[in-house]
């Protein structure tokens, strides 16, 4: 009978001290979302990860879980892991479809691709993504202010893209490769006519036009 109500003492004991030690280890909602701002407003966006992470894991139905999504993605953007941005933009959006914040987290998604731009003989996969995130912000919200803020963007963007064609087809005309130069010159007509680089491109076509009728005809 001792040794019974011994062992239910420790059990009693050891049950209370992992009670004990967890509230101490584990932070309430609150603690984990006012750590994570004061950490986001210092500057320290991987201290702010890793708390709104936990408010996430151990609060998921709490009032400050939405909060704590954006802030990820906010963090990773400022980090510039924009990656990592991207996919917790997108959790966002695909969560809360409704919420007020959407036309901001698609000029974000924007953005981050747009961040990622590089000189006009790069890839352009980035720019081309970027271009498609601000059409689908102007679409879906056109008279939010994040719409406006897009549009400045979009230019950046068609310019980059209009000028990789000229690139890749003056690389092309150069290696005398005139049919593919011919191809690239008149893309860029048809897809970016009001760029300024439009005249280029018609010179470029022209001189294409000649080259290809000359070597036809010397063969």
């Amino acid at each position: 009978m001792k040794k019974i109500i011994c062992l239910s003492i420790v059990c009693l004991f050891l049950c209370s001290g992992c009670s004990f030690f967890r509230a101490k280890e584990e932070k309430t909602a609150v603690e984990l979302v006012s750590g994570g701002m004061e950490a986001f407003e210092d500057g320290k966006y991987q201290k702010a990860i890793d708390s709104f992470i936990k408010l996430k894991e151990w609060y998921p139905f709490s009032k400050y879980a939405s909060l704590a999504e954006l802030k990820i993605a906010e963090s990773y953007y400022h980090l510039k892991e924009y990656d990592e941005a991207v996919i917790a933009y997108e959790d966002f959006e695909n969560l809360h479809p409704r919420n007020e914040a959407i036309p901001y987290i698609i000029y974000q998604i924007g953005n981050c691709y747009f961040e990622q731009m590089g000189s006009v003989d790069r890839d352009q996969t980035s720019v081309k993504k970027a271009l498609d995130t601000y059409k689908r912000l102007i679409r879906q919200f056109p008279d939010s202010m994040y719409a406006l803020k897009a549009e400045k963007n979009i230019n950046e963007c068609e310019k980059s893209l209009a000028g990789h064609e000229l690139y890749v087809g003056m690389f092309y005309y150069k290696s005398n490769h005139y049919k593919p130069a011919l191809s690239r010159f008149k893309s860029l007509v048809s897809s970016f006519p009001d760029l300024g680089i439009h005249e280029k491109a018609l010179e470029y076509i022209s001189l294409c036009e000649n080259a290809i009728q000359k070597n036809q005809e010397e063969n």
